[in-house]
């Protein structure tokens, strides 16, 4: 087991600029396990912080668990993560991890995890918007604009999104994404939506993730 670090910056402690949390890369390496995985650190409330990390391994380990590691020993997982967003007091990440069995091809899982650092909060979709904004309707449209635009195949005419649809937040926007064989073939991979901040900023929860963020953007 080693880690590298990622990010080193110190919390600011004022409430304009929030510097990136610490968050540093440690890997497990075994005859059948190939994982990365991050845990955080330097923030000044080691109970958020300790928090925060048990339920980034919670994620790991269901991971792990869901696609049959600790039962099947001829299954083999190459695992990693990505920091989408790491400022303004705002964490989210992603992990990526594939696994083989044997057969035509593995199977690869995404899941996500968005924080803020200075409370703890881990964000549910609907967090991100105003109470009782249609934001499951209102994202919706966009999605099915996008796979019309996009020509994306999928199963079934698409109707809505799930209230709580596996999201993160990075590159100046809301990203929704599908999970492998949930929407489209899986020759097509996972389907990601990327919804513009500013497309949907009417309906942002200003004290949200998306709307500490909008003017950082």
């Amino acid at each position: 087991m080693d880690g590298t670090p990622v990010y080193c910056l110190a919390m600011a402690t004022n409430n304009i600029t929030k510097l990136p949390v610490c968050v540093r890369t440690v890997h497990l390496k075994s005859q059948r396990l190939d994982l990365y995985y991050p845990i955080i650190s330097g923030l000044q409330d080691k109970g958020i912080q300790q928090t925060i990390n048990q339920e980034i391994l919670q994620t790991v380990y269901d991971l792990l668990q869901e696609q049959g590691y600790f039962e099947n020993p001829l299954t083999t997982v190459t695992a990693s993560y990505e920091i989408k967003t790491n400022q303004r007091g705002i964490l989210s990440l992603t992990f990526i991890n594939y696994a083989f069995s044997g057969g035509a091809h593995g199977l690869t899982l995404l899941r996500s995890l968005t924080y803020n650092v200075e409370t703890g909060t881990l964000y549910r979709l609907e967090d991100l918007f105003q109470p009782n904004a249609d934001y499951v309707g209102r994202l919706s449209e966009i999605v099915k604009a996008q796979i019309e635009a996009r020509d994306i195949p999928v199963f079934e005419e698409f109707d809505q999104i799930n209230p709580d649809q596996y999201f993160y937040i990075g590159d100046k926007a809301l990203v929704l994404y599908y999970q492998l064989y949930e929407l489209t073939p899986y020759a097509y991979g996972f389907p990601f939506f990327p919804i513009s901040v500013y497309e949907i900023e009417d309906i942002l929860d200003e004290e949200g993730p998306l709307g500490l963020m909008l003017g950082s953007f």
